[in-house]
């Protein structure tokens, strides 16, 4: 049975560990072999690991792991928790008898949101990352949790959010998602997001599409209003399908699957954001994809991270303590008839 998450696609798994006092968090996605995997970055401000050894031209095809992590620089730590996690379980690039884990990162900035980011002289990303490769499984909790547990969008917390679906074709494409855009994903001051049109039963709310846009809803919001700054946003997400890729075909996935990011979120892409979509290939289905089928999963794709985006921010709840950021939609929306 679907679960409506990433861990849908056969040889996937994730785990997701934050600490409330930090504000921040990481999330994991493991598959059971190597994958091939691609990248594709469209925000001004990324911040990255390994991102080049996914390049068109790299030596090393595969990767052992995919990282999402609040933190910003500080969190690339976590992908060295993963990667020991990896090695001690002897999974990696083999060089000789040496074992290398290979565990591209993407991060997002989550340093000015109340939590106490006093640590020290060394980061906890390390150990964030390599607890939750200990927390993984198929369940994938939602919203206030993992690489999403400190983030924030304009006007409300951000979250970590997953979608999937069975396309026709009998691939299956999933989305997961940490989003804590500089942008909007509702439409103005409504409870209506801009993922409407894409969702599925009820998903996030079933609040549907505004029939005519204001003047008022098409007005961008900007996180931080006119202080908005350049470090303090990004949405990270990696896309997943069992059809077989080469590495040409899942980066132009990658691609294609930016355009639901920019359904889901207004304004998308900007110099402020560091916007940052993987793509990877369990290859659990028996032949190489066509052309024409990468054309189709990219599409699902696209609406899978639409949807997982409005799932993450419907799906947050407002931490008790140490936050100082926006409140969650339950709470901002709590007046709705009906409930939210």
């Amino acid at each position: 049975m679907m679960r409506n998450l990433i861990t849908d696609v056969p040889g996937l798994r994730v785990g997701s560990a934050h600490d409330a006092k930090l504000a921040s968090g990481v999330t994991v996605v493991l598959p059971d072999q190597a994958a091939i995997a691609a990248v594709d970055v469209r925000g001004g401000a990324p911040g990255t690991r390994e991102t080049d050894a996914l390049g068109l031209g790299a030596t090393v095809h595969e990767v052992h792991g995919l990282v999402l992590s609040g933190g910003s620089a500080f969190g690339l730590d976590a992908a060295s928790g993963v990667q020991s996690y990896l090695r001690q379980h002897g999974q990696g690039f083999r060089i000789g008898d040496v074992v290398v884990p290979i565990v591209p990162q993407a991060i997002l900035f989550d340093l000015r949101n109340g939590g106490d980011k006093n640590w020290g002289r060394r980061s906890p990303y390390q150990d964030l990352g390599f607890a939750a490769c200990e927390n993984i499984g198929l369940d994938v909790p939602l919203g206030s949790f993992g690489a999403g547990y400190g983030a924030t969008t304009c006007g409300l917390k951000g979250g970590l959010g997953s979608a999937s679906c069975l396309m026709p074709e009998g691939y299956t494409v999933g989305a997961l998602v940490a989003v804590n855009a500089l942008g909007s994903v509702t439409v103005g001051a409504t409870p209506q997001f801009w993922a409407a049109p894409f969702e599925q039963a009820g998903e996030f709310g079933g609040h549907g599409f505004p029939v005519v846009l204001t003047p008022e809803a098409l007005v961008p919001c900007f996180k931080g209003g006119p202080a908005a700054s350049p470090a303090e946003n990004t949405t990270i997400a990696i896309i997943a399908t069992d059809a077989v890729l080469t590495r040409a075909q899942a980066w132009r996935i990658a691609v294609m699957a930016q355009d639901g990011l920019a359904r889901a979120i207004y304004p998308a892409h900007a110099p402020f954001d560091g916007d940052t979509v993987f793509c990877i290939s369990t290859a659990r289905k028996p032949r190489l994809a066509a052309e024409s089928d990468v054309v189709r999963i990219g599409s699902y794709a696209a609406n899978c991270l639409s949807r997982a985006i409005a799932r993450g921010v419907y799906e947050a709840t407002t931490p008790t303590s140490h936050w100082s950021g926006p409140p969650a939609y339950r709470d901002a929306f709590s007046s709705l008839a009906g409930g939210v």
